[in-house]
């Protein structure tokens, strides 16, 4: 098999014959001199020869169609490579410009959709302990704590739940409900900020805008702790 088909190291010349379809000017002295400017480093042998990875091939076809269809001087490559190394991603077509990537919507945050959406379970203090795995008790102090709100008829709605499920798993890192009085103040705050948000407006306009408010502001909060659990470790 053909070592540009293999999936294994390719010699230079392996290089320049899988980059001629496209570049047919491209010879050995130019991988070589990509190389010697920093552009590209292959990995060597204990003998001193070449190897080029897939990535290699794919960052020095980055390197000629920017030479090629911009015209980009080395110093302006180097630094779009360099943003490329940090995790952009580069552009499409005849843009080569590195470039932010979208983010991933965060699976820890809910839709907006699922915001708006309103469920009619009601659960009582023992159905909500047997259905999040905590005693009636841990259940009543989780009431104590400002954690769990039920309603005027005592029983608790779909929120409740999940907050009961979460506490219940943090309980097996040692979290108690004391512990977690400051979710809940932080939560009443955001939710001040929503209701600020949509002040002075009534009905349908007004449910969706929070929840796009709250979406954000959940979306937010979950990037500063991910942010914060990066600079810890």
């Amino acid at each position: 098999m053909p070592e540009e088909a293999a999936g294994r190291p390719l010699t230079v010349g392996a290089v320049v014959r899988a980059l001629r379809e496209e570049f047919p000017d491209v010879s050995i002295s130019k991988v070589r001199f990509l190389e010697a400017e920093g552009l590209v480093t292959p990995t060597r042998t204990g003998s001193g020869y070449r190897q080029f990875s897939t990535a290699d091939v794919d960052r020095i076809r980055y390197v000629l169609r920017a030479q090629r269809d911009l015209f980009w001087p080395l110093r302006v490559i180097r630094d779009n490579l360099d943003a490329l190394d940090r995790g952009l991603t580069p552009g499409e077509g005849s843009d080569l410009r590195a470039r932010a990537p979208e983010p991933a919507a965060d699976p820890a945050v809910p839709a907006v959709d699922e915001l708006v959406a309103s469920t009619r379970m009601r659960l009582t203090r023992a159905e909500l302990a047997a259905a999040s795995g905590l005693h009636v008790a841990e259940v009543d102090d989780l009431v104590a704590h400002g954690l769990l709100r039920p309603g005027p008829d005592g029983h608790h709605g779909e929120a409740d739940l999940r907050v009961a499920r979460a506490a219940a798993g943090l309980a097996a890192h040692g979290l108690q409900a004391r512990h977690l009085r400051p979710f809940r103040t932080a939560a009443d705050r955001e939710v001040g900020l929503v209701e600020q948000a949509v002040a002075g407006r009534r009905g349908p306009d007004a449910e969706r805008r929070a929840a796009e408010v709250a979406h954000l502001c959940l979306t937010l909060h979950a990037a500063l702790v991910r942010g914060g659990l990066r600079g810890t470790s």
